[in-house]
């Protein structure tokens, strides 16, 4: 299986550093997330420029959702990458009420008809739902098998889901004799004040060599304005955000997908790669943002 933190030097990609998934497929460590994006006319030729722009600066890999805005973000990216689908690392979730294995097919299809385009690069499952996830990983599955997709993966789940998707043969090695490689990431929520997946679900993850891609890497913004991280900004000439970011990608195992609705914001966190935390930052942060103690839920926004 392909080492999912071995990184290259991204130079064919705006000099993005990328890591391989298990499929051995290379996505880039920082992609654009776009939760809450599409949702508002007023807003739309700006969030239209923060992703070309993304895009252009080698922020090739896009994620969104059908939840996010009923599909709206699904249609704001087809316009953002049209002429330029084959520049893009395409994403997009199924809701856990449609993941039985018609409803899975049919929620993709529609998704693929709101972004405009025949196959997804990832196809994850949102979270975890009533359908039985034996059921909703054959879904995925059969579509991959289609050439729909061209792999899957989870999002939200935490150790004990994904003990049982191993069970199911969707970690660590090959869905059985499907031809499938699996689960490509686990989506999680990752960033200074949530920290409880370094204590189990990141090791497991990275034992299976599988990457974790951190979804609100600066907690929506919350995280900003702390006194720890405004100092080490300083130090660096760099925002508090930018810090933030550099932090969540300090892990080579760990992609990260903030949410940018201006073009300098997207520039912003382009240049959060350039960003080499010293021990001293690393130190301080911990002591500003320790992790706990003891292993806790998964968390979710």
């Amino acid at each position: 299986m392909p080492n999912a933190h071995a990184n290259d030097d991204g130079a064919n990609d705006g000099g993005v550093p990328r890591l391989a998934l298990p499929n051995g497929t290379r996505v880039p460590r920082l992609g654009q997330g776009t939760w809450y994006m599409g949702e508002e006319r007023s807003r739309r030729a700006d969030e239209l420029r923060a992703l070309r722009s993304g895009l252009d600066l080698g922020l090739t890999l896009i994620d969104t959702a059908e939840m996010y805005g009923d599909g709206r973000s699904e249609e704001l990216v087809a316009e953002a990458i049209a002429g330029r689908r084959d520049e893009v690392f395409l994403v997009s979730k199924v809701l856990p009420w449609n993941a039985t294995r018609r409803g899975t097919r049919a929620a993709l299809e529609a998704s693929l008809r709101r972004l405009e385009t025949d196959y997804l690069d990832l196809y994850l499952y949102h979270w975890r739902g009533a359908v039985p996830l034996a059921e909703s990983i054959e879904a995925l599955i059969e579509l991959e098998g289609a050439g729909l997709i061209r792999g899957w993966g989870v999002s939200n789940l935490d150790p004990a889901d994904l003990a049982e998707l191993r069970s199911l043969g969707g970690l660590g090695g090959l869905g059985g004799a499907t031809g499938s490689h699996g689960s490509q990431t686990d989506q999680v929520l990752y960033n200074l004040t949530r920290r409880g997946i370094e204590l189990d679900l990141l090791p497991e993850l990275e034992s299976a060599g599988v990457p974790v891609m951190a979804y609100s890497p600066i907690e929506q913004g919350r995280v900003l304005g702390h006194p720890a991280l405004a100092e080490i900004a300083r130090r660096h000439g760099a925002t508090d955000a930018q810090i933030a970011l550099a932090w969540v990608l300090r892990h080579e195992g760990v992609m990260a997908i903030p949410k940018s609705s201006t073009p300098e914001h997207t520039a912003q966190n382009r240049e959060a790669l350039d960003l080499r935390l010293t021990a001293q930052d690393l130190a301080e942060l911990d002591e500003a943002f320790p992790r706990p103690s003891r292993p806790v839920p998964l968390e979710m926004l």
